[in-house]
């Protein structure tokens, strides 16, 4: 049986960070569902066909990732009901900081309430990726800023493209 992970989030882009995710994963599980929240709470920048186009473009034309092993969808229901659709006890969860600890331990426990069967695994991206954050790398481009260090050249061109 193959093992599943799904990593929820907004991506709003896609950064190093998520990517660093993303690729320790792969080394873990047979299959990453990639979900780019549609949730309201949240002022995108991208919305979710953009979103979903983006990630494409930064894992599979960028980085050259395994297509078969990468699955890129949207989603607006809990995570643990998409959990149960893509027959997945596994949650990832990046963590950058202490700070993020506190939320995604509550998070954490909130899925395992919504269902006992469901483990959330958090990654850490690598040292040089864990300050990144969506919001810096927008606040960034928007001043006219480099992100290179940040997130992938199809990226930087669906951002810059928006920001003209």
């Amino acid at each position: 049986m193959k093992k599943v992970a799904v990593y929820p989030g907004t991506f709003d882009p896609i950064t190093f960070g998520h990517i660093d995710v993303i690729k320790k994963a792969l080394k873990l599980f047979d299959k990453v569902i990639v979900a780019a929240s549609e949730g309201t709470n949240k002022n995108y920048l991208f919305n979710s066909a953009e979103r979903i186009e983006i990630i494409k473009k930064a894992l599979f034309y960028d980085l050259k990732l395994d297509k078969k092993k990468i699955e890129i969808i949207s989603f607006t229901s809990l995570t643990t009901d998409l959990c149960k659709k893509y027959k997945s006890n596994i949650i990832l969860r990046g963590l950058r900081a202490v700070s993020d600890f506190e939320y995604e331990f509550q998070l954490a426990g909130m899925n395992r309430k919504l269902s006992s069967n469901v483990e959330t695994i958090f990654l850490m991206s690598d040292v040089e990726n864990q300050i990144i954050s969506s919001r810096f790398v927008k606040e960034i481009v928007r001043l006219k800023g480099d992100i290179k260090r940040f997130t992938t050249k199809s990226t930087i061109k669906s951002l810059k493209e928006k920001y003209e």
